[in-house]
């Protein structure tokens, strides 16, 4: 089953590019992980960073929550954030098209 993630980034002030390039570093070892369909960064209004990402399962995300890329990336960001990441997994319920109902 697919799942998906949203993981929120709250920079500290001033620091929001230098996390955006240290987050970089990873996306792509992060894209050649098995079941990785999507993994991206995006910029919010409210000055958060968000990950928007896709897998392919839940064993998929396990893995690669345990995996070296996430331990990386924790630490190279850990001085740039106010605390921990809000992370949020869904399952999709899809409805109308198959390529405009379902991420």
């Amino acid at each position: 089953m697919t799942v998906i993630v949203t993981a929120v980034f709250h920079p500290k002030a001033g620091k929001k590019a230098e996390l955006v390039e240290a987050m970089r570093t990873g996306i792509e070892a992060v894209h050649q992980e098995e079941g990785c369909e999507l993994y991206a960064i995006h910029d919010a209004e409210d000055g958060t960073v968000t990950m928007l990402e896709k897998w392919s399962s839940v064993k998929a995300l396990d893995t690669h929550g345990k995996g070296a890329a996430v331990r990386q990336l924790l630490s190279a960001i850990s001085h740039l954030i106010e605390d921990s990441p809000v992370v949020t997994r869904m399952s999709p319920i899809p409805m109308g098209t198959s390529k405009q109902g379902v991420l």
